[in-house]
């Protein structure tokens, strides 16, 4: 009942931060740049003022759907974003533009995400099954046998160490767009506090996820405690 409670409390901060974060969106979605650029034209603007040159900004389907892709080195920003000339868009635009950035000049936190996605592409096609079945023959044993168990705790832990590495990256990519966008006067003073609200609960999400995979985590590990007690 415990890791369903966990579960259950993290999948209502998630659908509640996606809630705000959307209808921020759509609040500051309204408001349109002094400047009328649209977030494909600031994503190219930032680009260009880094000497970035070889990265195409596209347009994609659905919402919020925004990101960075270094394999084929494109900023594929949702169809609203793209469009529309708003402090909403232009704050997402730069985002991935500052994803963009990391990746050109070697951030390090990105190395090692990028490093990691191979690995936990791997893991996660065993870590529930191995975790399920661990729990089975852990208390099956009475708790003499916990090899899988551990097992699949260890490569849930994989998936944990990343959510929590992206945290930093993603608030580097944040920070680098909000600055971009206030050296270059790209944005108004309200348009700029409209813009670094939009990322903060953008970001918020991440945490929520990373708190719950920790919280998870250590539900996980807490077993271990309670045999031996």
């Amino acid at each position: 009942m415990i890791y369903y409670f966990i579960v259950g409390i993290t999948f209502f901060f998630s659908i509640m931060v996606s809630r705000i974060l959307k209808n921020k969106f759509r609040i500051y979605s309204e408001l349109y740049l002094h400047n009328h650029m649209s977030g494909k034209e600031i994503a190219e603007k930032m680009l260009t003022d880094n000497g970035i040159y070889d990265v195409n900004v596209i347009s994609i389907e659905g919402e919020l759907t925004d990101h960075y892709n270094p394999l084929n080195k494109t900023v594929n920003l949702s169809e609203k974003v793209y469009y529309e000339n708003s402090a909403a868009s232009a704050a997402i635009a730069a985002h991935e533009c500052g994803h963009v950035l990391q990746h050109k000049w070697g951030y390090n936190l990105l190395k090692l995400r990028n490093g990691l996605i191979p690995i936990l592409n791997f893991s996660s096609r065993f870590t529930n099954l191995a975790i399920m079945a661990g729990l089975t023959i852990f208390y099956s044993s009475e708790g003499k046998n916990s090899f899988i168990l551990k097992l699949g705790i260890g490569l849930f832990s994989i998936a944990v160490f990343f959510s929590f590495i992206t945290l930093p990256i993603e608030f580097d990519a944040s920070k680098r767009a909000l600055t971009w966008l206030k050296n270059k006067n790209m944005v108004t003073f309200q348009e700029y506090e409209h813009a670094k609200d939009s990322l903060k609960w953008a970001a918020m999400t991440y945490v929520v996820s990373a708190l719950g995979s920790l919280a998870q985590l250590m539900y996980f590990l807490s077993i271990f405690n309670k045999k031996n007690e």
